[in-house]
């Protein structure tokens, strides 16, 4: 349908800003504010961003599922890549890989590899200590690009220009830079004028410490339901208060402005309820993001709403179930950051120490076994959104795969345990009864 084509697309392209590598401003701002390097954020956002789409994904299946969309069948001549399809793919992927490649690759790691000395490096090794005499020019243009943000970016606009003159039409009208670059300038000068009405609110935020009395009313409200500050419930209770402002304030908004002001507001006070700095950050983060696709205000459900010629509000609620996990797994990894899978999201940040129950090393076997889980719980959450799996679900199965869903995430053993082994149950007798139902 049209709705649900918008509402599709309108997550999707959201889903833009948390998929790495690039993945917008915001997150240049997150690691000024968090002190985290941005290739640490992007090794950060890897798996949150993949169950994002792995949601979508989903909800694409049991969509066609039911309205019986079928395969196109064999592929025509028209749907093959041709020669001009292959170089715009190379102009899309070779600058994002370039992009990759510099910032997970960290400086030292250029000078002391097999390929400088090759390249005619002199290094010196002592044990596992590797001490660089000298380096052709070529390497040290790498090493300057590597793990830094800024360097990255200049050497993938570079690499898209030489890509850019492969093609004949470019060729044609190399006029076409100069557009570029002018867009591109107006681009950047209202950048600098949002960031200089955000450094406003900073300023007067700081001034008037309100951000400080927004923490001690916060905590205020908490005690008044008799909840230990400290406790698992007072952090969900301030996590769904967050969630609520991020939300609001960035209805209309850009996600930059809106994850600003949201973690000058409530980012001291999520951190002070023990939840590390940069868990805190991504927390806010991901729903600055999910803003513009929350209505009443949905920008990027409006955009795609005038697209598919679909009704705005209808697409927008759309796109909020398609893609339900944005608002969700902020929650999974506030309570799990090890899925984060960098030291920074497990750092206390009252003692500078790891927080309870992690020693900074990832346990490749237990974040296996939370992955899987995850799996689990967004496949009865994305067939519950959809009321359809194999068949249709009743208003009864729809509940139960939710509730199943969030207990299959819950810490306790005792609970996961059970609703791990009741989830697979409830998917084996719907395939089971359905594949009975098409035999009969």
């Amino acid at each position: 349908s049209k709705v649900f084509a918008g509402g599709v697309e309108a997550a999707a392209s959201s889903g833009g800003s948390i998929m790495p590598p690039i993945m917008g401003v915001a997150a240049f701002i997150m690691a000024s504010l968090t002190g985290v390097p941005y290739r640490q954020i992007i090794i950060a956002a890897a798996i949150p961003a993949a169950f994002y789409f792995f949601c979508l994904f989903l909800s694409v299946i049991f969509q066609a599922r039911k309205q019986n969309i079928e395969a196109v069948g064999e592929l025509t001549d028209d749907m093959r890549l041709t020669g001009q399809d292959r170089l715009q793919l190379m102009q899309i992927f070779g600058p994002v890989l370039l992009v990759l490649i510099l910032l997970l690759t960290p400086k030292d790691a250029v000078g002391c590899s097999w390929i400088s000395v090759f390249l005619g490096a002199v290094v010196e090794r002592n044990g596992d200590a590797c001490m660089i005499q000298s380096l052709p020019w070529i390497v040290e243009l790498v090493q300057n690009g590597a793990g830094d943000a800024s360097a990255a970016g200049w050497w993938a606009v570079m690499l898209l220009l030489g890509l850019m003159f492969l093609d004949k039409e470019f060729r044609a009208r190399p006029r076409k830079i100069l557009d570029a670059l002018s867009k591109a300038g107006v681009l950047i000068s209202t950048l600098y004028l949002m960031f200089l009405a955000v450094t406003v609110i900073d300023v007067s935020l700081n001034f008037t410490g309100l951000a400080k009395f927004v923490a001690i009313d916060v905590l205020a409200f908490l005690k008044s339901f008799d909840v230990s500050a400290n406790s698992a419930g007072s952090q969900l209770l301030a996590l769904g208060l967050t969630m609520l402002l991020a939300v609001l304030l960035g209805m209309g908004m850009p996600a930059v402005p809106a994850y600003i002001n949201a973690a000058l507001l409530m980012g001291p006070m999520l951190v002070g309820l023990g939840l590390a700095t940069f868990t805190a950050h991504m927390f806010i983060f991901y729903f600055a993001v999910a803003s513009a696709i929350t209505p009443p205000v949905a920008l990027a459900a409006f955009a795609a709403a005038s697209i598919t010629n679909a009704d705005p509000m209808k697409t927008g609620f759309s796109a909020v179930k398609s893609g339900i996990v944005m608002f969700t797994i902020p929650f999974i990894f506030a309570i799990y950051p090890e899925l984060l899978l960098i030291k920074h999201a497990v750092i206390d940040p009252a003692t500078g120490l790891f927080l309870p129950g992690y020693d900074g090393r990832i346990d490749v076997g237990w974040l296996m076994f939370l992955i899987a889980r995850l799996a689990l719980a967004l496949y009865l959450v994305s067939s519950a959104m959809a009321a359809f799996d194999y068949k249709a679900l009743s208003p009864f199965q729809v509940g139960l795969r939710i509730i199943l869903a969030i207990l299959v995430v819950t810490r306790p053993v005792e609970i996961y345990g059970p609703a791990i082994l009741a989830g697979i149950g409830v998917i084996t007798m719907h395939v089971l009864g359905t594949r009975k139902g098409v035999a009969a």
